[in-house]
């Protein structure tokens, strides 16, 4: 098979991922909704599922994802979804903290000769492998049986993702695992950057990385994690008795992440000193795996919401966003979703890692608890400093991070290959 070069036509990508859901609840899925939404903007784009049509959010999202792509089409295995296998490999997603809609152990040579067969019938220019961290084996086998040109897109580092992690690791049993685990991604992430055509990154930060094990270094590009700021606009109203001033910390949290870390910091480290000087300060706690991983939290002003619908009510009204992280990979959503809703962000240094914020300008940057309570307290008690953070950041958003920039990002990508 090979793909096919269409001169002064719109090129064809045929995209896939195993992350796919709409309306999105985590940054994988924002970066994947809105990679969809950019490449459709210059790009004929067919859209292969590797989720179930119940991790994909079910009739409404199909038909958002047919309003932007020319087909979509299922793989294989999400048509036995209800098989006893099916519901033991998610049970060791939930066993893994993965979401349901990663695949682990499910996606066969079966299904990728489905999305070969149908990169071939759109007559597809590039296969583009969304969240293309978990991707690496359908990278190798397109490689191995066809000759699209690929794009692997990662949304992060994943090895330093699990490495970073080591020093915060509770027993040396967890630190060797996280070693074997953090060897084994790295290993997959220096193949596959000189397998794949292009390896995409979310900032010069992951794309340094990348350059080092690609063929030619010409072959990685940034394509930022951007938002559709059109999608945060009216702001909601805020909940019903949303207590202020208030501390906003959303993600997805499962036992030894950097979300449960980060709550558990900010909980007990920070909100103490902070309640030194403004004894009513509120803390909201939202995402998938909160109530679970966090139930022994300190519950007086502290709430726990779990996975909600949207965490919009919240976040347009939070008076401080915080982004205590001390190991991640990638760049956060969280600030980009702040700078939309215009509100002001503390976040650590690796917290707003890739983003090019300026500390004071568009964000406040603290890593010490101190520091950190510090500067929750210099936005609390200063509207207008609040409101500066806030308007510069959606300046910063709007000109950088918007689906005009991904936009554009993304045909340099395909400029590139075609």
């Amino acid at each position: 098979m090979r793909g096919n070069i269409r001169g002064d036509k719109r090129p064809v990508v045929l995209y896939t991922s195993p992350v796919l859901r709409h309306p999105p609840r985590s940054g994988p899925q924002l970066r994947v909704e809105n990679t969809l939404k950019a490449l459709s903007r210059i790009a004929d784009v067919h859209l292969f599922s590797r989720v179930t049509p119940e991790a994909m959010g079910e009739t409404p999202a199909l038909k958002f994802y047919q309003g932007i792509c020319r087909t979509v089409r299922q793989a294989p295995f999400t048509q036995d979804s209800e098989s006893p296998f099916h519901r033991a490999a998610r049970q060791v997603a939930q066993g893994l903290g993965l979401s349901e809609d990663r695949p682990v152990g499910r996606e066969s040579a079966r299904d990728y000769r489905a999305l070969l067969r149908m990169a071939e019938s759109a007559r597809a220019d590039v296969i583009w492998l969304g969240y293309g961290n978990l991707s690496y084996p359908l990278l190798r086998f397109i490689k191995d049986h066809s000759q699209f040109p690929v794009v692997l897109d990662t949304d992060s580092v994943w090895s330093r993702y699990v490495l970073r992690g080591i020093p915060f690791a509770h027993s040396e049993e967890d630190k060797e695992r996280l070693r074997r685990e953090g060897d084994a991604k790295a290993e997959e992430e220096r193949w596959g950057a000189a397998l794949a055509d292009v390896t995409v990154a979310v900032s010069e930060v992951d794309a340094e990385y990348y350059r080092e094990f690609a063929r030619d270094p010409a072959q990685v590009h940034v394509v930022s994690n951007g938002i559709d700021l059109d999608s945060y606009e009216p702001a909601p109203k805020p909940p019903m008795n949303m207590k202020r001033p208030c501390v906003y910390l959303a993600g997805t949290f499962w036992p030894g992440s950097p979300m449960e870390h980060a709550a558990r910091w900010l909980v007990d480290e920070v909100l103490p000193l902070v309640r030194q000087t403004r004894p009513d300060t509120h803390v909201y706690i939202l995402g998938n795996g909160s109530c679970e991983n966090l139930s022994e939290l300190p519950r007086d002003g502290v709430d726990i919401y779990g996975e909600v619908e949207s965490v919009l009510p919240w976040l347009c009204h939070a008076d401080v966003v915080s982004v205590p992280l001390h190991f991640e990979s990638g760049t956060r959503f969280k600030i980009l979703e702040a700078g939309a809703c215009r509100r002001a962000v503390v976040s650590t240094t690796l917290g707003a890692e890739g983003l090019n914020a300026t500390h004071g300008t568009d964000i406040v940057i603290a890593d010490s608890a101190e520091a950190f309570a510090q500067a929750i307290l210099g936005i609390l008690g200063n509207p207008d400093t609040a409101r500066v953070l806030g308007g510069n950041l959606r300046v910063k958003v709007e000109s950088e991070f918007g689906l005009e920039t991904l936009a554009r990002q993304a045909g340099s990508v395909l400029d590139y290959l075609l």
